[in-house]
């Protein structure tokens, strides 16, 4: 599902969404297929899922599912334009909440895709308010199920007093077309929006080139996985006649796998008895916990290229990692800076973070060493 809105209104359609793992509908569509059941879906060509996804209001809607697309046939919902949308009617390559595409090869690493490319044509309608919403959806770990943490939204159209989530923070040519760039959280997941100046109802492109875009902007890694790529619409108000008339998605692999060695380039002290503070902040629960790692550089000096070593407490072991390179032997971690985040200038910050398991009551490491100097806790 799709969230673009503040976390008050977001946090009803996560929910929602997660009860899509009871669908209704999952046989291929040979002729159209009207589908009103709340999170009915069912797939096409034998390779992508067409979902209802009415996830933000009791109200009725329906779509039409053709062999190509779908197109809402009923939407009686009224959202406010201030919060959720009422639903997010779409058709996937991947997974969402464990429903996967047929044969889809999705989760797949980043670092691992060659390619990854899309065709789209939308049907547009006047007098609603909605949004024509191209969401790609990355995690740290190859999820199946639940809610991801990064979500790359490019909006094709917007019609009505909507905006994307966060803020905006620029604009950026990705893709041969010049976007206007927002970027925010909404309480569950980070997102990153691409708005179009003007409607594009149709458009073949590079999926790759908006990931990449992404991954330079230190949002993820490419450690992390592309875990489904969707097409619909976000109507707040009105929106019968709304359609994806075409969809195409396909993933390569075959890329450049992430190095099992850390760089060959050698860490540089800054000058100065304690350069460093780190900030460990933990969330643990039952056998699990995420940990996010800050790195303040205190010295006078550019630290070029880092590793930072600690002691993690007996019966923790570290999982998935974001933002750096992470190894543990024993109970020693080290974590070393990855290509673009090696360099932190005086009174500059690094982050990462990763997952974790646990045995026994949590407790957090109590000190750190930056380049083999000793760093204060913040």
């Amino acid at each position: 599902m799709r969230r673009s809105v503040p976390v008050f209104a977001a946090v009803a359609g996560l929910l929602a969404s997660a009860a899509i793992a009871v669908l209704s509908a999952a046989g291929p569509a040979q002729a159209d297929v009207q589908i009103c059941e709340q999170y009915g879906s069912t797939t096409i060509q034998g390779r992508y899922v067409v979902q209802n996804n009415r996830w933000g209001t009791t109200a009725q809607q329906c779509i039409n599912v053709t062999d190509t697309g779908f197109s809402i046939t009923r939407q009686d919902g009224q959202g406010n334009t201030s919060g959720a949308p009422v639903s997010y009617p779409s058709v996937f390559l991947g997974c969402h909440y464990t429903n996967c595409s047929p044969g889809t090869n999705l989760p797949m690493q980043v670092s691992q895709i060659s390619s990854a490319s899309s065709s789209i044509n939308y049907n547009f309608v006047s007098g609603a308010t909605y949004n024509a919403s191209y969401d790609i959806w990355l995690d740290p770990t190859p999820k199946r199920d639940g809610v991801n943490q990064m979500e790359i939204m490019i909006w094709f159209n917007r019609q009505g007093s909507i905006q994307p989530i966060g803020s905006s923070v620029g604009s950026a040519t990705v893709a041969g077309r010049t976007w206007d760039v927002w970027r925010g959280s909404n309480g569950s997941n980070n997102v990153i929006s691409y708005l179009a100046p003007s409607p594009i109802n149709s458009w073949n492109f590079s999926v790759l080139d908006f990931i990449n875009d992404v991954r330079n902007r230190g949002a993820i890694t490419n450690s992390w996985y592309l875990t489904s790529i969707q097409a619909g619409f976000e109507p707040w108000i009105g929106g019968t006649g709304l359609g994806v008339n075409s969809f195409s998605a396909s993933v390569n692999g075959g890329g450049n796998p992430q190095p099992s060695n850390p760089p060959t380039s050698q860490p540089t002290n800054p000058p100065g008895g304690t350069p460093c503070r780190v900030a460990y902040t933990a969330n643990s629960w039952n056998n699990g916990y995420t940990a996010s790692v800050t790195i303040t550089n205190t010295g006078s000096s550019t630290i070029n290229n880092w590793s930072l070593t600690y002691n993690l407490p007996s019966g923790q072991q570290v999982g998935n990692a974001w933002n750096a390179t992470v190894t543990q032997s024993g109970s020693a971690v080290t974590a070393r800076n990855i290509s673009w985040n090696g360099t932190i200038a005086p009174g500059g910050t690094a982050s990462f973070g990763y997952q974790g398991t646990f045995s026994g009551t949590y407790s957090s490491p109590t000190s750190f060493s930056l380049n083999g100097s000793p760093c204060t806790r913040a």
